[in-house]
Order: C-alpha cells, then sequence, then structure tokens
C-alpha cells in the first residue's frame, strides 16, 4: 500500500485507523454480521513505513505487479 500522510497527522494513528477499519469491514463482510470477531486477529501486530521520494513510480510498479509476482513465486517460476 502507498499511501501520502500529511504531516499534521501522526503515522501510527493513520495506521491504527486503517487496520481497524479494514478488520471490521472484512468481519462484517465474510463473518458472522451480528458479531466482531473478538479474539481473532486480520492484521500482524507491527507494521512498517518508509519514506519515498524520486522512486515513487518504481514503488508503485511493484505494488501493482505484486500479487504476479507472489503467484509466480508459489509456483516455483520465479
Amino acid at each position: 500500500m502507498c499511501i501520502t500522510i500529511p504531516p499534521k497527522h501522526a503515522v501510527s494513528e493513520v495506521i491504527g485507523y486503517l487496520k481497524g477499519k479494514s478488520a471490521i469491514y472484512v468481519a462484517r463482510q465474510f463473518g458472522d454480521k451480528q458479531r466482531n470477531f473478538n479474539g481473532e486477529n486480520l492484521w500482524a501486530r507491527g507494521y512498517a513505513v518508509s519514506t519515498v521520494g524520486f522512486e515513487l513510480d518504481k514503488v508503485k510498479e511493484y505494488i501493482a505487479n505484486q500479487e504476479k509476482m507472489d503467484s509466480e513465486r508459489e509456483e516455483g517460476r520465479f
């Protein structure tokens, strides 16, 4: 995922918000809609953050092709 976070927002707050809201969404879409997944985790506990400058286009290309590359790795073609 490649996102822009304005300096006025803390990275940890933005990531926490994204992880929280997406976990709720997935739980409601694929689980029992009457409950949240208490005790179950969708996301890993941590996260990694890096800045992207002149290499932004390469990072976007990597993200766009990541699924294809992962499937090739699993099939032993990479």
